[in-house]
């Protein structure tokens, strides 16, 4: 038995059907929830604005998977909302998320990159854990592998249902993509949860660089069945490229910007090194609680100490 045999795409559980690719996406958002909102915590940052980015983007997200996918793949509009045939797009996904992330910031006056850099460490790391979800029902592969030394996992991905593609190996892009959106989730946040010094927008200019990037590459070799080409369009590449174009702009201009402001591409020769010393809240009115998650308690130890019993009587009373 292979690797692709090991799991079927649905289990019963008290006569209802659960299929493994819903479980496996809803786990990669819990654990994305969690990392986000402990980054928010780090950075000096509400936890509770966070749950007003995430109430308000994940739906608008959700939805964008569904219209990006059936617009790029020529889908008729009766057919749109026909969720029991498939059919989503990460890239929609993307875009609705960076709309919302950018009307929330506007609205609770927050900078964006201050809370992107915090978003996309999550965002990463629930793709490297939905791509298992890809798995499972057998889809993101390439081309078929032929040469028989390396028909085996994690180099190619035995495809057996006859509706997706002939039965064969196939290379395993899915466990690629993973990967390598595991490996970028790591070390941005790394960066979050080490670094506090100026500019905020490195890990949100990264993430669109390392994703658009990975999605170039893959995108040309995919297995044709799963190229969203409606129109004669290879649309998934078109938007990989702009999102790759677009992230090393960002970072140009992050860079720039932050040299321009403070006298240095990081840090800050002319003020405040710091780009997260003010604290921010969902509300005006919400007062800031100090903890040791927090990475400004560590730059400015006697600050918070007084901050924290400050509080602390404010609960009492």
């Amino acid at each position: 038995m292979n690797l692709s045999q090991l799991l079927a795409k649905s289990f019963t559980v008290f006569g209802l059907t659960i299929h493994w690719y819903g479980v496996i996406i809803v786990s990669g958002m819990l654990l994305a929830f969690l990392v986000i909102s402990l980054l928010f915590k780090r950075r000096n940052m509400s936890t509770d604005l966070f749950m007003t980015y995430f109430v308000i983007g994940l739906p608008i997200a959700v939805v964008c998977t569904r219209l990006f996918y059936c617009i790029t793949d020529g889908i008729p509009f009766k057919d749109w909302w026909r969720i029991q045939d498939g059919g989503l797009a990460i890239t929609g996904g993307i875009l609705g998320g960076l709309f919302s992330v950018i009307g929330v910031s506007y609205f609770k006056k927050v900078n964006f990159f201050r809370a992107g850099d915090c978003i996309v460490v999550g965002l990463l790391l629930a793709q490297s854990i939905g791509r298992w979800g890809n798995f499972v029902n057998q889809e993101v592969f390439g081309r078929a592998v032929t040469n028989e030394a390396l028909q085996f996992f994690p180099i190619a991905v035995h495809i057996t249902d006859s509706y997706v593609a002939p039965d064969g190996w196939y290379y395993a892009f899915f466990f690629y993509e993973s990967m390598v959106t595991l490996t970028a989730a790591i070390v941005l946040f790394l960066n979050a949860w080490f670094n506090p010094k100026k500019p905020n927008g490195i890990n949100t200019a990264s993430y669109f660089i390392i994703y658009g990037l990975t999605r170039t590459i893959m995108e040309p070799l995919r297995y044709q069945g799963f190229i969203l080409e409606g129109g004669g369009v290879p649309w998934s590449l078109v938007f990989a490229i702009v999102q790759l174009v677009f992230g090393l702009a960002l970072l140009a201009y992050v860079l720039i910007n932050n040299r321009k402001k403070e006298g240095t591409l990081l840090g800050s020769k002319n003020g405040d090194p710091y780009g997260i010393t003010k604290y921010i809240g969902d509300t005006k009115t919400e007062v800031a609680y100090f903890n040791k998650v927090n990475i400004m308690c560590s730059i400015y130890p006697d600050h918070f100490e007084v901050k924290g019993e400050e509080n602390k009587k404010e609960k009492e009373e």
